[in-house]
């Protein structure tokens, strides 16, 4: 089973795998659904949190392999608040974020950031350790703002798949770059959905 997820495959003149191939099609529905606000996103991002996870590892991204163990927990998370969730249980809805987090957000982006990718860079033989670790940091923040529906998720995902485009064609990861590029646009999308969705509460 392995060996057939890790076959190489070239498509569209791209090397690629079977593994990635799925991440691919698994991380552009969790998305998609995300930007319409459809519960299943979280079942598919489950799904997408083992395949990169696997990903990740063989190419020693290892932050971006954490991060999916952390995907994995907040998919799970996600999905219970957007369905559960919320003062009458009936699921939360999109909001700004409250000014309070900004600082936390920015204490916890700084430190964990350095910390992370010093320790990376001295006990491993992690690639591109400071900028895999302040992406991995963005990842989370904006992560867990979108199970809480925060409008201002969509913004850190805008800024940090732009440079996770930049990262994993560097890593000739080119099918996850390209990946990202759409999980881009769909951050754009999802932006301006969510903020009329805010409006209309008005």
């Amino acid at each position: 089973m392995t060996d057939w997820l890790n076959q190489p495959v070239s498509l569209a003149g791209l090397p690629t795998t079977v593994l990635e191939i799925l991440g691919f099609i698994t991380g552009a529905i969790c998305v998609y659904l995300n930007t319409r606000q459809n519960v299943l996103g979280w079942f598919f991002g489950i799904i997408n949190a083992v395949l990169y996870g696997v990903v990740f590892w063989q190419v020693r991204l290892y932050a971006d392999m954490g991060l999916q163990g952390y995907y994995f927990l907040t998919s799970i998370y996600g999905w219970w608040m957007w369905k559960f969730g919320g003062q009458n249980h009936d699921g939360v809805r999109v909001t700004h974020t409250p000014a309070k987090l900004y600082p936390l957000f920015t204490l916890i982006f700084i430190a964990v950031t350095l910390s992370w990718g010093f320790l990376l860079g001295k006990f491993t033989d992690a690639s591109l350790t400071y900028a895999d670790s302040a992406l991995t940091i963005a990842s989370l923040i904006g992560q867990w703002m979108m199970a809480r529906k925060y409008l201002e998720n969509w913004i850190i995902w805008i800024v940090a798949d732009a440079a996770y485009v930049v990262m994993y064609f560097y890593k000739d990861l080119h099918l996850t770059a390209i990946l990202y590029g759409v999980f881009l646009i769909l951050a754009i999308i999802g932006y301006v959905q969510w903020r009329r969705d805010v409006n209309g509460q008005i």
